[in-house]
């Protein structure tokens, strides 16, 4: 959960009681509305209510239908059935795909293939999952403006993750133990398909607790109310954590004796640390003598996420499956540097403990899902096509001044698709989910393309916003190099320190994106190879917003790490999407990743060009580059 340096929030009054059942996941449910509270979703229940009465009407009729043939004819009655619950299927889906509402971004800046509420303050995604035929995206947004504060959970769904229906937020700080604010948590699927939510809620004296809600109507696939459990909060601070320093229950496992398991992040001093809780029912739950894992210094961890990943191949894994040759992901969400760090190792069912597999790449001191603007995230297992996808947030480089004016801030990031890098063993591969693709239209292609040292080529036809680009280039070979005093050429790389200006033997060399023709505004995304202290050579990729904008108030912090290029590797790839103020970027195929926000002012729409650039003093080859343009999607607002 993001937390910024003000943490005082507003809150509706719209109180929820609920009835524990002991044998299920489900709770029995007795809303009670402040019918005051709801004002400006009035005319959302009113369109639902007279659609819900007529598909009462629809769906009397046609029970009385199926009656009379499961009476007259056991053969055909199956059949009927059958139709009933695809037509059923249809008729809900129908509310999202087929609405006379379209999205229209007449502001540069508002993306148009990413998701993003049609208005106001947006944070860490929360408890993705696929329910009854829809995926759903819970999400911290603050219903009352584009600033943080007066945290939800917003709520939209979709049927390809693409194309989004914008639903009433699901849940609302209206409780003691949530006044100030309805932080971030997880879905966990229980044994009988119903989800559940855990979530952080935070209270007027901010002490952050641990909570739990189900859906109040499960045969509501759209899932749009959801009911607190009495019992709540099912958790409070352990002794010797600060009651500030309890946050984001991750989605529960279930071990082999039937038992679950969940962590809550939290920090003891300057320690962050993955707490564990056990328990038998999803809500009564005990913390382990055992933390998870453990870093000293690494501050406070946030957002947790602990899943299995395959050791071989692009399938994901439900998040309780385990084994001898299961792999496990742990990650954290770093509250100091904003940054979300990861490590691959194994989960130890005995000792209740994880070890990553190279030490070197502990949580802190290793890897990032992403090096940039991307934070907050959180992954689920998609059961419709068996992989494991991450969402994550991307917030906003300008003022709080200017999102207040546009009426909006913040966006999510394409979600992706993580496995396992076998050919590494220790770290991910990342790319965007395969439905991004269908958005792509004007293919415009390029191969082999000399660069000559100082080049700048431009590519005709690729001018736009919202584009996506796939480029290859040959790896140099430095072996002929004679490495002598070059001075700057050959000396540490920063990609702060110049970031594209720079000239060394190979590098900078990479696209210029979102770049008018008097290159007054340019994102250049490039690599960079250089000789490191031991005169290795070391592949980097940096992201450059230093001369993004020529708006003022413009965070242009570049962004940079190292590539791992394996010497079999005789090739650099990079894969780029650019979405009008978001510039995501996935290297060496998804081994590392980059997410930058820019703000040109110059080159937008048809301004907006891309180029190839070569600024080393050696030639380099591009193989191939294409660049495709990008559909829009379709974001319906609360109905």
């Amino acid at each position: 959960m993001y937390l910024p340096c003000s943490t005082k929030s507003q809150f509706n009054a719209v109180h929820y009681h609920a009835q524990r059942e002991d044998n299920s996941c489900n709770l029995v449910s007795v809303p009670m509305l402040d019918e005051t509270s709801q004002e400006g979703y009035g005319l959302y229940r009113e369109v639902f209510a007279s659609r819900n009465k007529k598909k009462s009407a629809i769906a009397f009729l046609t029970i009385m239908l199926i009656a009379v043939v499961l009476y007259t004819s056991k053969i055909v009655a199956p059949k009927w059935l059958e139709l009933f619950q695809r037509e059923k299927q249809y008729l809900v889906r129908d509310i999202v795909r087929n609405s006379a509402i379209t999205s229209c971004h007449s502001q540069p800046y508002r993306s148009s293939y990413h998701f993003q509420p049609p208005k106001n303050w947006m944070n860490d995604p929360n408890g993705p999952m696929y329910y009854e035929g829809f995926y759903h995206l819970f999400y911290q947004y603050n219903p009352g403006g584009a600033v943080w504060g007066n945290l939800t959970w917003g709520h939209a769904v979709s049927t390809d993750l693409i194309h989004w229906r914008d639903l009433e937020p699901a849940l609302k700080p209206d409780e003691w133990y949530d006044n100030g604010g309805v932080w971030s948590g997880s879905v966990t699927i229980c044994p009988d398909g119903s989800p559940l939510i855990l979530y952080t809620g935070v209270a007027d004296d901010l002490e952050q607790s641990q909570n739990l809600a189900v859906p109040e109507d499960l045969a509501d696939p759209l899932l749009r109310k959801w009911v607190k459990s009495r019992e709540n909060p099912i958790l409070r601070h352990p002794v010797g954590i600060d009651k500030e320093d309890f946050r984001d229950p991750t989605t529960a496992w279930q071990v082999n004796d039937g038992t679950w398991r969940i962590l809550v992040g939290a920090k003891m001093g300057r320690d962050g640390m993955a707490l564990l809780y056990k328990s038998e029912d999803l809500r009564h739950w005990e913390l382990d003598e055992n933390v998870l894992h453990t870093v000293p210094g690494s501050g406070m961890w946030e957002c947790l996420d602990f899943f299995p990943i395959a050791p071989f191949g692009r399938e994901g894994l439900d998040t309780s499956v385990n084994g001898p040759h299961v792999k496990h992901v742990l990650k954290a969400s770093m509250y100091d540097d904003q940054h979300d760090h990861y490590a691959v190792g194994t989960y130890n069912l005995s000792t209740e403990s994880f070890t990553p597999i190279n030490h070197a790449l502990d949580i802190q001191h290793g890897l990032h899902y992403d090096y940039g603007k991307f934070y907050a995230s959180k992954s689920f297992y998609d059961p419709v096509k068996k992989r494991r996808i991450v969402w994550g947030w991307s917030n906003e480089s300008d003022s709080a001044a200017q999102d207040i004016a546009r009426g909006w801030a913040s966006l999510q990031a394409i979600p992706r698709v993580l496995w396992l890098d076998t050919a590494l063993g220790d770290s991910l591969i990342q790319a965007p989910i395969e439905e991004v693709d269908d958005l792509r239209v004007g293919k415009v292609s390029k191969t082999d393309v000399d660069l000559e040292a100082g080049s700048v080529i431009k590519i005709e036809g690729s001018s736009g916003g919202q584009l996506d680009i796939e480029v290859i280039f040959e790896y140099p070979n430095v072996s002929n190099v004679i490495v002598q005093d070059y001075g700057f050429l050959n000396g540490p790389f920063d990609c702060g320190n110049g970031g594209s200006a720079q000239r060394g033997v190979y590098g900078p060399f990479g696209l210029l994106v979102l770049t008018d023709d008097a290159y007054q505004e340019q994102t250049a995304v490039f690599f960079y190879i250089a000789q490191d202290a031991n005169q290795r050579w070391v592949t980097h990729f940096c992201s450059d917003q230093s001369r993004s904008s020529l708006l003022h108030d413009i965070d242009t912090t570049a962004f940079w790490s190292d590539v791992r290029v394996l010497p079999t590797e005789n090739f650099l790839s990079l894969r780029v999407l650019v979405d009008h103020s978001i510039v995501e970027s996935f290297v060496q195929g998804g081994r590392m990743a980059i997410t930058s926000r820019v703000y040109p002012k110059e080159a937008v729409d048809e301004k907006a060009h891309v180029f190839l650039f070569n600024n080393s003093t050696t030639q380099i080859t591009v193989r191939s580059i294409n660049v495709w343009q990008m559909r829009s999607i379709t974001v319906l607002p609360l109905a």
